[in-house]
């Protein structure tokens, strides 16, 4: 079973199906993963706006579904994906493109 947080989501990491490239980290409730499930493009639960976000859907970058897997705790999913562009919304490929600095835990 897969364990949800008290807000009713769960980590999501999306990793290139052929790279094998962390692209980026979402969260899912259960509606968003029974839509990635069922149409096998990646759908994610927007914290911010608090609403069911399909990836790619106005910018283009759809991640087409390759692989799922839960992990050994059953608290964060896989998703290996193929990509249809870059999956940051800065343009960038990976959201992962930064490097971490001490100053960054400040």
């Amino acid at each position: 079973m897969l364990k949800f947080d008290d807000k009713g989501l769960i980590p999501v990491i999306i990793q290139d199906a052929d790279s094998g490239e962390v692209l980026m980290l979402g969260y899912a409730d259960k509606e968003a993963l029974h839509r990635t499930v069922d149409g096998g493009e990646v759908w994610f639960y927007s914290r911010s706006r608090q609403e069911l976000w399909h990836k790619g859907a106005t910018s283009g970058g759809i991640l087409k579904v390759h692989s799922m897997a839960k992990d050994c705790d059953g608290d964060a999913i896989l998703i290996r994906a193929k990509p249809a562009g870059p999956v940051c919304h800065t343009g960038n490929w990976s959201c992962f493109f930064q490097g971490l600095n001490k100053e960054d835990l400040d």
